[in-house]
């Protein structure tokens, strides 16, 4: 799963201001009315404000870092499953049930691809622990119950997330020759 998607910005969408080190940003990933995915970030005081056209798929909390000179934001445009579950997951940022629906999900899907490591669970027993392969950081992931409404709900942030492609037109296919 790979889709591109702008960095994080460095203004607020609803209120143009920049972001200083340490805001509390709130980041919503939208299927646009376009059928584009759009990322919006602004502060966390304005959200209550923001009004996005389109189908939100996730919405995510997280502490502002400036890029520092030299870094390359092309990088940050490259969303894959991989690094949207580390920025679900990272514990700076606060979960939302959209977010943590797919923090399960993608779990599961990263354990099947030997990306995660399962170690277990949390002693109080409501987080799975999960080693990264790559970086050795653990996570943890809420417990959630695996029910047809969950597949479901996941179905459609994904739906929304990496768009089908649109059906053969019927006009357009060719009878096939006797």
């Amino acid at each position: 799963m790979e889709m591109q998607l702008q960095p994080t910005a460095t203004h607020c969408f609803v209120s143009g201001e920049p972001f200083v080190a340490g805001a509390r940003v709130a980041s919503f990933l939208i299927r646009s009315t376009t059928l584009q995915i759009v990322r919006y970030d602004l502060l966390e005081a304005n959200a209550a404000a923001f009004a996005p056209e389109g189908f939100v798929a996730c919405r995510w909390v997280h502490v502002f870092k400036p890029r520092l000179a030299g870094e390359n934001p092309d990088r940050e445009m490259r969303m894959t499953a991989e690094n949207l579950f580390t920025t679900l997951a990272d514990p700076a940022t606060e979960p939302t049930v959209e977010s943590t629906r797919l923090v399960q999900f993608l779990a599961l899907m990263l354990e099947r691809k030997k990306l995660l490591r399962p170690r277990g669970r949390s002693a109080d027993g409501l987080r799975n622990i999960y080693e990264h392969a790559k970086t050795k950081q653990i996570f943890e992931v809420p417990v959630g119950d695996l029910t047809p409404e969950f597949f479901v709900a996941v179905q459609e942030q994904l739906s929304v997330l990496i768009p089908s492609k649109p059906p053969a037109d019927p006009a357009v296919v060719q009878p096939a020759a006797s």
